[in-house]
């Protein structure tokens, strides 16, 4: 019976031993075979971190070393190595592909870029009527047309009657009855003639500032009737009314404005500029204006009027004149300004290329076996997304434009243990006399 139980205990044993290898067994089989590649992705996911916050990017352990250590340079290039500025990095191809780092080359070329502004439709300056009265009165008749209407030339607009106005009139009247009775009289020496002008031009000027229109003076001078006991308002050009400010029965005082017409055949478009795209914008160049979401566009002309800045927006506005057929353009409209900029032939680089610390502009160049140099350069205009770069780089050169802000984080955490290192170097040199001396010291003892 004790033979039989030690058998079973025996078998069990056994079997538990077997279970348990298998579980170790299948439990090694999952294990990473390749630790490096998921550091690396670790390390990429702090770095992220560090790049996004503006700290430190000390993303390793005492157990964890930097991409340049890991991945040193083969024994035959420690010569190249050396002569490598501070910074430098070192990283695989595996790693590169992991971490999305995707390197170009650098090209010189001439290049077309096109801004892209937003602008919006207002008035020419010089194409806007006011109609304002020079003495006080009454609206006796108001026309149809309102704000936004179309009127002719000499259309009536309104009528105003008012009690200063007779004087005015009659002074006229007398004055070209002088004249009249002067030429019938004989006298038509200059010296005459040019007086009587004067005196009839001098009530014209009077009748013109109490708000009358030259076709009524006219009307008036012709006829010679009884004075007239109302005053027309009558547009001065074709255009559209923008603002009307008169109604039946109203009373007005001196220099109230009637009405406002703009002559709308051409227009101008004030857009927005940002202060360092300005000066792409030459008097003459020429733009192309269109209305979202409508199939029209209207080439546009950039004026010589200097750029008016606007401290509220920070920005530049830049007038534009365009004509405008079939009145399409409306003032306050909004419409989108394409004005094409052309560039000499440049060193331009893609924007994400170019890390920007407020002080300094640093570009990552390929030095072949996976080092990356870390470079100063000096940059020139920015559009879209390229910047040119004036100085630190030649063509032919090629540099990172993806995963930059890895390689800094990498190239910053290594300039860091360089001086950690130089300065511990530093004290144990500093501290190697003083140990020489304590030692000599002891020895005359």
């Amino acid at each position: 019976m004790k033979k039989r139980t030690r058998s079973i205990l025996l078998f069990l044993a056994i079997a538990g031993a077997f279970v348990a290898g298998s579980w170790y067994g299948q439990r090694e089989g999952v294990t990473p075979t390749n630790p490096g590649a998921h550091e690396t992705l670790h390390r990429v996911e702090l770095a992220q971190a560090a790049h996004a916050s503006g700290a430190p990017a000390v993303v390793a352990d005492a157990a964890t070393s930097s991409l340049a250590h890991a991945h040193a340079a083969p024994a035959d290039a420690g010569r190249d190595v050396a002569f490598l500025p501070p910074g430098t990095v070192n990283v695989s191809p595996e790693q590169q592909q992991v971490i999305g780092v995707r390197v170009s080359a650098v090209e010189e070329s001439s290049a077309t870029h096109t801004l892209r502004l937003f602008g919006r439709v207002v008035p020419d300056e010089t194409r806007i009527y006011r109609l304002n009265s020079g003495v006080e009165g009454f609206i006796r008749e108001v026309s149809a047309a309102t704000t936004g209407s179309q009127v002719k030339k000499n259309q009536w607009l309104a009528t105003f009657s008012a009690p200063d106005s007779r004087s005015p009139i009659q002074a006229y009247l007398v004055t070209l009855d002088v004249l009249d009775r002067a030429k019938r009289g004989g006298a038509d020496s200059p010296a005459q003639l040019a007086a009587a002008n004067a005196s009839i031009q001098l009530a014209v000027d009077r009748l013109l500032n109490l708000g009358m229109s030259p076709a009524q003076i006219e009307e008036i001078g012709r006829t010679r009737a009884d004075l007239p006991t109302n005053i027309r308002i009558v547009a001065p050009a074709e255009g559209f009314v923008l603002a009307r400010n008169v109604s039946a029965g109203q009373k007005f005082g001196k220099d109230t404005e009637w009405f406002r017409i703009a002559d709308l055949k051409r227009v101008w478009i004030v857009a927005d500029v940002f202060e360092n795209e300005a000066h792409y914008l030459r008097p003459g160049a020429r733009a192309q204006v269109s209305l979202p979401n409508q199939r029209k566009t209207f080439p546009a002309t950039v004026s010589a009027v200097l750029p008016q800045f606007d401290a509220a927006t920070r920005t530049l506005k830049v007038r534009l004149e365009a004509d405008n057929p079939g009145f399409a353009l409306r003032p306050e409209m909004l419409v989108d300004v394409k004005l094409p900029v052309s560039f000499a032939a440049a060193i331009a680089v893609p924007a994400e290329a170019v890390l920007d610390s407020g002080l300094t502009k640093t570009v990552f160049v390929e030095r072949g076996a996976g080092r990356f140099e870390p470079r100063e350069v000096e940059t020139g205009w920015r559009l879209g997304e390229r910047v040119e770069i004036v100085k630190g780089l030649s063509p032919g050169e090629r540099i990172v434009t993806a995963g930059t802000f890895f390689l800094d984080s990498e190239s910053r955490m290594k300039l860091t243990a360089e001086r950690l290192n130089g300065n511990a170097s530093a004290d144990r040199a500093g501290n190697a006399p003083q140990a020489e001396a304590h030692a000599h010291g002891g020895h005359h003892h």
